[in-house]
């Protein structure tokens, strides 16, 4: 065992001491040791409850004959941060969980390591310390939360965003508004549609480093208790196995994940998320091949924030397991790869439930969208792509005047005073991984637009990121970022921008001479830090096109 080098034999005495005081006895001296990441916080509703949850594993992890023991990673709620200076911190909290995971694994030579997460950046920065460590692992995502009701209509988060547009616009009362806010979220869980953090979830289902089913599972569902105390005997088997995410994460499981984010109209933040994942297990994976595998995939989950359900309904419906064998039946995912358990996608879904008369799951015969829903546009705006979701839009082709903000607190308060009207191509620029730091969501922007009912008449276009409750036609991601003197920093009011989502195309409608006069006069901003975490990863971060990866010279 790798443990073996910190606590056996006479040299180890001394660290031997200090695991005795606190509470070891003999015998566990011989078991494996393993790291227990916990990102609990009682600072929000989708990472509250995750203490009891590890109890529950680390009760597991014992009964399997291992030791598991707990530390904390941070977690940045983005709900909370969104639309304020927090939501720089969130995409960075990414990588400083990865840090952690990755530290404390090696700082303690564990034999294996095992990830509680809830909300967004936990689950890829959870999984990409897991990758990093290099030993057996397993991330448990605490899941959903149920949703909220308010005169018999089911809210989840992106209600009460949506009704400070509408608030604003006069369309609802003091009182409405304040209910909806009372009874969007009503207990522990991550917020309940396909948004980024069930998106996520997903995910690491798809590539195996969670065990097919156990993330649907929503955090107060009495049945969630259990499936966490028998993750412990998965990891257990997989340290003896010497099984690590290494061995089956290939481009094929991928390429798998990429399809499920596509057939169940994702958050675009998995593009950035997968390719930082595929960077961490050293597997090619490219911004086109979301473009491609999207263009084949139907939508076949009709699920929020474009659809109809809620990641609840999605698991009472028969939850992750169909959704991997309906696309699984359709030939659209390779059955053959492996996942933390040993066994194959296709034998971890062969007994895959349907509640009867459920219609969340549809199939790839008859999907509720041809298409799924991922789409990369490139052009004269976005030379390195661009990222768009077309699942929360039926319009394709959007053609009109720039209206032009560096940062998005701009841009938020012209839309709640009025000042973006019909017609209008909204950009939000210096947001981007570089530029914030930190590639902020612009979910408050985007809610507010549909709380006015502008959702179907603007598009929106920007070098940061949107959240998963994001909904119109809205192009981020985008390409050169500004602060790197990407197309998108010479844009300036009036310019005519085309996003053309049939030609993947995303162009500015102005001459490349009169581009090369305003390039010769553009200056980047000077950078908003300039000590610290925030300043390190404005230095070393990575275009959004490669993942948003700190690459660091070594």
């Amino acid at each position: 065992m790798r443990s073996d080098a910190m606590k056996s034999g006479v040299p180890r005495s001394p660290a031997r001491a200090m695991l005795r005081a606190v509470g070891l006895q003999d015998e566990d001296f011989h078991l494996p040791f393993v790291g227990v990441v916990n990102t609990w916080t009682d600072g929000m509703p989708c990472n509250v409850h995750l203490r009891e949850l590890a109890r529950e594993l680390r009760a597991g992890l014992r009964e399997a004959g291992v030791l598991g023991f707990e530390f904390g990673a941070p977690s940045v709620n983005d709900a909370m941060a969104m639309g304020t200076e927090g939501m720089r911190a969130s995409l960075v909290s990414r990588e400083v969980i990865a840090d952690a995971v990755e530290v404390v694994a090696q700082g303690y030579l564990y034999d294996g390591m095992a990830v509680l997460v809830g909300c967004d950046k936990t689950i890829p920065g959870g999984a990409m310390g897991v990758v990093r460590s290099g030993v057996p692992g397993i991330v448990l995502y605490g899941g959903t939360v149920a949703p909220g009701v308010l005169d018999g209509r089911k809210l989840t988060i992106v209600d009460p965003f949506e009704a400070v547009g509408r608030y604003s616009a006069g369309q609802m009362t003091r009182e409405e508004f304040e209910a909806v806010e009372r009874h969007a979220v009503p207990g522990p869980g991550a917020c309940g549609g396909q948004y980024t953090a069930n998106t996520m979830a997903l995910v690491l289902e798809a590539l195996g480093l969670s065990p097919v089913g156990y993330n649907g599972i929503p955090a107060t569902a009495p049945e969630k208790r259990e499936a966490t105390r028998r993750a412990g005997a998965v990891l257990a088997d997989a340290i003896r196995a010497g099984r690590t995410p290494r061995d089956f994460l290939t481009r094929q499981s991928f390429l798998n994940a990429v399809a499920t984010v596509a057939a169940t109209g994702g958050s675009t933040n998995a593009v950035l998320h997968l390719l930082a994942l595929a960077y961490e297990a050293g597997v090619k994976l490219e911004l086109d091949d979301f473009d491609r595998v999207s263009r084949k995939t139907p939508v076949i989950a009709d699920l929020r924030p474009w659809g109809t359900y809620t990641a609840w309904e999605l698991y009472e419906a028969g939850g992750t397991p169909l959704v991997f064998r309906r696309i699984l039946e359709a030939g659209l995912l390779d059955g053959d790869q492996k996942t933390v358990t040993g066994r194959t996608l296709a034998e971890e879904v062969a007994g895959a439930q349907e509640a009867s008369g459920q219609r969340v799951v549809w199939s790839a015969q008859d999907p509720v969208k041809p298409h799924g829903g991922l789409v990369v546009l490139r052009g004269s705006l976005a030379p390195d792509g661009a990222v768009l979701k077309v699942a929360g839009t039926e319009r394709t082709f959007f053609r009109g005047p720039a209206r032009v903000f560096d940062g998005e607190a701009a841009a938020l308060r012209a839309v709640l005073e009025g000042q973006v009207a019909a017609g209008d191509v909204v950009v939000i620029r210096y947001e981007g991984p570089r530029g914030a730091p930190g590639m902020p969501e612009m979910l408050s922007v985007t809610a507010a637009l549909v709380g006015r009912g502008l959702g179907p008449d603007v598009a929106l276009v920007t070098d940061g990121r949107f959240s998963g409750g994001t909904r119109g036609l809205m192009v981020g991601h985008v390409c050169p970022e500004a602060q790197v003197g990407g197309p998108i920093a010479l844009v300036r009011d009036g310019d005519v921008v085309v996003v053309d989502v049939e030609a993947r195309r995303l162009d500015l409608e102005v001459s490349q001479e009169e581009l090369q006069r305003r390039r010769a006069d553009f200056r980047p901003p000077a950078p908003r830090y300039r000590t610290g975490v925030f300043a390190r990863y404005a230095a070393w971060v990575s275009s959004a096109s490669e993942g948003a990866v700190l690459r660091a010279s070594v």
